[in-house]
């Protein structure tokens, strides 16, 4: 069993993108510039957008927070966004999700002007990447196959099992995977909470992909021998054995799984820190106007 390791790979990638946001600097005097909606304050959403702010400052992007309580209405909410397309001096903007529920989070999405949508989640990104065209590629799937292609690992012909369909990781993850790109040209399975007996598809797989969001769903007698795992779980749990208070576990028995597989990530320590870098990835290209002009 060997690591894939996200904090190694994506400390080496944010290098790469500090070299290439000084370019642009440089060129243009001008920093790519990401601009942050945080409504409320759900605990995870506090944390990871900080941790999206601390990395532009990081890697030399210009970062700026816009802050609501969650009383704000839908209509302001969305004039907000109208404002933030109409700047040019922003290439990126992300609304972080989730919102409340007096709000819907498809019509906030689908009016963050498609050429700043660096999470990769308008309609247009979805459509151009189903079609194997230059887009902004979701986030979280967009790290993970960065982390495969850091790792060298073989996908070509493999069968490739994406528990979970969330429009976020799941269903694009194995859009990803099959397209003729590498990594890619999988045979892809996709499960879901639907799906009757989840363990006899993912005991095919040589590369389990697993975003369903249950502490330790996959256990050691739902893989076989040699399987690549790649575990998006995020769930936190209340600890009073750590310094933040909370305790994060994978949707992967990692101490059981990993010693049946080839590669796996650990959670923490994995896809999270490649989320953050596909984020940054897809703000350099349109700083850099590579996917739209």
């Amino acid at each position: 069993m060997q690591l894939l390791d996200g904090k190694y790979v994506s400390e080496k990638l944010k290098v790469e993108v500090a070299e290439e946001a000084a370019k642009i600097l440089q060129r243009t005097g001008r920093q790519p510039h990401l601009v942050a909606v945080l409504v409320g304050h759900d605990g995870g959403s506090e944390t990871y957008v900080a941790s999206k702010m601390k990395n532009c400052e990081k890697v030399g992007f210009k970062s700026t927070l816009v802050r609501y309580e969650d009383n704000v209405t839908e209509e302001e909410l969305l004039k907000k966004v109208e404002e933030l397309n109409a700047d040019a001096d922003i290439d990126g903007i992300i609304v972080q999700l989730p919102l409340p529920k007096h709000i819907d989070p498809e019509k906030v999405t689908e009016r963050i002007d498609h050429r700043k949508d660096v999470d990769g989640f308008h309609p247009v990104n979805l459509g151009r990447m189903q079609r194997n065209l230059p887009s902004f590629i979701p986030a979280t799937p967009y790290g993970i196959t960065l982390m495969l292609k850091e790792y060298g690992i073989d996908t070509v012909g493999k069968h490739c099992v994406v528990v979970g369909r969330s429009n976020i990781v799941g269903s694009p993850m194995s859009i990803l995977m099959a397209r003729n790109t590498t990594p890619g040209n999988c045979t892809v399975t996709i499960c879901h909470s639907r799906t009757p007996d989840i363990k006899s598809i993912t005991l095919q797989a040589d590369i389990l992909i697993v975003a369903i969001g249950k502490k330790n769903f996959i256990t050691a007698d739902m893989v076989k021998d040699g399987v690549v795992v790649v575990d998006v779980g995020m769930n936190r749990e209340t600890s009073a054995l750590t310094k933040s208070g909370y305790k994060l576990y994978g949707d992967v028995d990692f101490e059981n799984v990993a010693p049946k597989s080839s590669w796996i990530t650990p959670v923490p320590g994995g896809v999270g820190l490649m989320t953050i870098i596909g984020l940054l990835k897809n703000t350099l290209a349109s700083a850099n106007k590579e996917i739209y002009q």
